[in-house]
């Protein structure tokens, strides 16, 4: 039991000695600054494993410290207790977390612990700024917005208790700014909120009270006297409001850091300008920095350690000489660069250039070498190129490198590269260096020239003159010098069939293009009437070896002008005889025609039909017709656009026996051609009107459209003695009967002609050839090889006419306008179906059946224009006789 007892502490002392020797031998304990003196820190002896009695029979004490220590150990409990007062910041600083480390000695045997002892902050220390009172100058015209920085307060502690608020006693003119810029620095405004006015408060007087993060808070006051000064009104202003300038740690006195400068807006002593510095951070670096005072020039006056302060803010004021004087502002930051003062170098060897843009990828453009002064990690130096592609660098041995292609090259895209080759060594922080090295580009034929369009619309004007320019073609060859020159050439197209006569011409009889410049020149005038559309390809030819082509397609539309006028079409049944259709139309564009209408017709009865064409097409074939003699209020009128003479009233004894009239047709182009026709209406009794209307019927039926000519003066006979017996009741029976004779003559010429003429000419040589006409006298045919029939739905009547081509043409000089090798034409109306007629058409036309019949022609490019013939036709004799 005695060995138990003896062998008992010495176990205790094994296992307290193997678990400090675990543990590091260290204790650690926390106690808040400022506490009172025997306030305990925590149990020593229990923690270090002694028990009761222990402690002070094996002299457990603190080793002598440096300095007098805060804390000491209670020699009968073992306890660590606060012997004198603590105070961090005098401890510490801003140094955290502030730890003091102790050396606890037991004898018996002899041994040391560590403890270490954190003295943890407490908001003991109000914000403090630099002064108690702070005077301001303040110009009265200062804007709204003005800034004016402020000293701000600094606070002992740390964490929380030193993070700092700002308020402004009230005040409608002012209001606080709290900027934080990088590295939690804070930069306190006093923002001007709104305008002074010095006559109004000359001084304003306020408190600027800064407030910790602490529970409770702590507080520290500033007064602002703030002075409005009069006049003077622009500041100095800086061009940055910071300036940031890197230092090396061993750099010489008298080195300049930077030279700022401000502008005043002033005249005279106002923008003469002395400059000052204070030191924000440090505050006791004031000796590090200085400034001229009139160039603004900041250099280094003491010695730089980056080990002491490795950052320097300042502030430099720059006031004017005014009165009173105006100041900016504005903050220069010097950061401290350590050591590693050799920068790598950089040469270039050899180079070879230019690089042709095929060049193989691998090719080796320059040779580099490298190397830096430094030694150890600071003369290791790497290497990179900068754009890393195209090029790239291959080290070959120590401190060479080849500047070699990666990618294939494009002269066309980049013609030039601007190499930058940049070495870095390894220091901390490491230091650069770089050499730029030009490589150009030589051009091979790689790029065929290539137009803007492949397709090219041109506009010409029919009867231009020889030699006028069209347009002007351009063909891009972004390869240089010969690679690049482009050549121009008409490469093929043509015209040929009808349009142009017999045979194929090529598009070079027509327009040629400049070899140098592009330009498309016209070789001859241009005829719409023979040719709307020339297409053609232009062969664009480079100088390289070999060279290379691109086409473009121009497709060249000719754009018709009013060259031809008007021309009367005959009645197609017309007799010879004086005054006859056929010799009143020997005059190209004028002709006088006969007409009978009997007294007592009714208000809008059709009398004759004036049928007019026109070669040109659109607007130039567009026709109207106007009524020119009489003038004013006479008995007939016109259709504007049908051609149709009718009764404009009732016809009276008093309108005489005959009305000459003088119709114009014009057609729409500028300026407008015109034909003149001059129609004689005979007025007669309704019974002789009956016997000329027979009559015309008869002479016309084999034809199916006209209208019988006047007789000269054997019909005016013929009148007067029908005049002179027309009450004679046996002439009336005659004529009756002759009438009913007429009828059914009329009847058989009708059912001839409806099998048998129709079906010679369905069945004649030759394509059929379909002409449509509207009531408005617009006419067009279709070059289809197939037979086709318009027909209006719900006409009233039809200007359909079918001819074979085999037929001669009609005698006189319609013949002769319409003569083969004319080219393709489209009426007004026609050419409307086609895309080529007026975007609107005037309110008659469109409701005419004739318009909704040529609305539902098919569309085509190619017409022709009808024959030109001159006649009249009266109404009944619209619908033909076949169909």
């Amino acid at each position: 039991m005695a060995m138990c007892v003896c062998w008992g502490p010495v176990v205790r002392v094994l296992v307290l000695q193997a678990a400090w020797a675990l543990g590091g031998g260290q204790v650690r304990y926390s106690v808040p600054e400022e506490a009172k003196a025997g306030t305990v820190v925590g149990r020593l002896a229990q923690d270090l494993g002694l028990e009761a009695g222990e402690p002070e029979a094996r002299r457990l004490r603190l080793a002598a410290q440096g300095r007098r220590a805060s804390v000491e150990v209670s020699g009968a409990s073992g306890a660590l207790v606060v012997s004198s007062r603590l105070d961090r910041e005098e401890l510490c600083g801003k140094s955290a977390p502030c730890a003091l480390r102790l050396e606890v000695l037991v004898e018996r045997p002899l041994r040391v612990f560590h403890v270490e002892l954190e003295v943890t902050d407490i908001n003991d220390n109000a914000p403090l700024f630099p002064a108690a009172r702070k005077n301001l100058s303040i110009a009265e015209l200062s804007l709204p917005g003005s800034r004016f920085p402020l000293e701000g307060a600094s606070d002992a502690d740390i964490g929380a208790n030193a993070q700092l608020s700002y308020t402004l006693s009230p005040t409608e003119h002012f209001r606080l700014d709290l900027q934080k810029a990088e590295e939690d620095v804070e930069f306190l405004f006093l923002v001007l909120a709104k305008p002074l006015d010095r006559e109004t408060v000359p001084v304003h007087r306020l408190v600027l009270t800064a407030s910790d993060g602490g529970r409770p808070p702590l507080t520290g006051r500033m007064e602002l006297v703030i002075s409005v000064l009069d006049a003077n009104d622009n500041a100095p202003q800086f061009n940055q409001s910071v300036y940031k300038v890197q230092l090396p740690e061993n750099t010489e006195r008298g080195t300049l850091v930077i030279r700022v400068s401000a502008t005043d807006l002033d005249e005279g002593t106002n923008r003469n300008i002395s400059y000052s510095l204070q030191h924000l951070f440090p505050q006791d670096g004031r000796d590090v920095f200085g400034i001229d005072r009139n160039s603004g020039e900041i250099r280094v006056r003491g010695d730089l350690d980056y080990e002491d302060v490795g950052l320097y803010r300042l502030q430099v004021d720059a006031a004017d000489q005014g009165n009173p004087p105006l100041s900016g502002h504005c903050k220069v930051v010097v950061e401290v660069v350590d050591a590693n003062d050799n920068a790598p170098e950089v040469w270039v060897t050899s180079l070879s250039v230019p690089v042709p843009e095929d060049a193989a990828v691998g090719t080796v453009v320059a040779l580099l070498s490298v190397s830096d002064r430094d030694s150890g990690a600071n003369g290791r130096v790497r290497c990179a190129v900068w754009p890393a592609a195209p090029f790239g660098l291959v080290a070959t041995f120590a401190g060479s490198y080849s500047l070699v292609l990666r990618e294939a090259l494009d002269r066309e895209r980049v013609p030039e590269y601007e190499v930058e080759v940049r070495a870095e060594d390894g220091g901390a922080p490491p230091l650069r260096a770089s050499r730029g090295v030009r490589v150009p580009v030589s051009d091979v034929n790689d790029n065929a020239p290539a137009f803007a369009q492949a397709v090219y619309t041109v506009l010409a004007r029919e009867n231009n003159a020889a030699g006028a320019e069209l347009a002007r073609l351009w063909a891009r060859d972004p390869d240089e010098a010969g690679n690049g020159r482009v050549s121009y050439s008409v490469a093929e197209g043509g015209v040929g069939g009808a349009a142009v006569g017999a045979g194929w011409r090529p598009a070079s009889s027509y327009v040629s293009v400049d070899a140098e410049s592009g330009r498309l020149w016209a070789l001859q005038p241009l005829d719409y009437e023979e040719l709307q559309v020339l297409q053609f390809e232009v062969r664009a030819v480079d100088a390289g070896e070999p060279p290379l082509c691109g086409n473009a397609t121009v497709q060249l539309f000719v754009v018709d002008e009013n060259d031809n006028a008007p021309a009367l079409l005959p009645p197609a049944g017309g007799g010879p005889g004086p005054g006859s259709a056929g010799e009143a139309a020997s005059g190209p564009g004028s002709g006088a025609l006969w007409a009978w209408a009997a007294w007592g017709a009714p208000a809008g009865q059709v009398v004759a039909k004036i049928r007019a064409v026109d070669a040109d097409s659109g607007y130039n074939a567009w026709l109207r017709y106007e009524l020119w003699e009489p003038r004013g209020k006479g008995p007939f009128r016109v259709g504007l656009y049908s051609g149709e003479v009718s009764t404009a009233r009732a016809l009276e004894e008093a309108d005489g026996p005959r009305q000459r009239l003088v119709i114009v047709v014009r057609d729409h182009g500028e300026p407008s051609r015109s034909a003149t026709a001059t129609l004689s209406v005979s007025l007669v009794e309704g019974a002789e009107a009956a016997l000329a209307a027979a009559g015309s019927s008869s002479s016309s039926s084999s034809s199916g459209a006209g209208l019988r000519p006047g007789a000269g003066a054997e019909g005016g006979a013929a009148a007067a003695t029908a005049t002179a017996t027309a009450t004679t009741n046996v002439w009336l029976v005659v004529a009756i009967c002759a009438v009913s004779s007429l009828f059914l003559l009329a009847v058989v010429l009708y059912g001839a002609s409806r099998w048998a003429p129709r079906a010679a000419v369905l069945s004649g040589p030759g394509p059929a050839t379909l002409v449509c006409a509207s009531e408005v006298g617009s006419w067009s045919y279709s070059q289809r090889q197939s037979r086709s029939l318009c027909v209006a739905d719900g006409a009233g009547k039809s200007d359909l006419m079918v001819f074979s081509p085999n037929f001669p043409p009609p005698p006189g000089p319609a013949a002769e306008n319409g003569s083969p090798g004319k080219g393709p034409f489209l009426s007004p109306l026609a050419s409307r179906a086609a895309g080529k007629c007026p975007a609107r058409l005037p309110e008659e036309l469109r409701e005419t059946p004739g318009a909704r019949l040529e609305a539902a022609l098919p569309h085509e490019r190619d017409r022709s224009p009808v024959p030109a013939v001159a006649g009249v036709s009266p109404a009944s004799s619209a619908k033909p006789g076949g169909l």
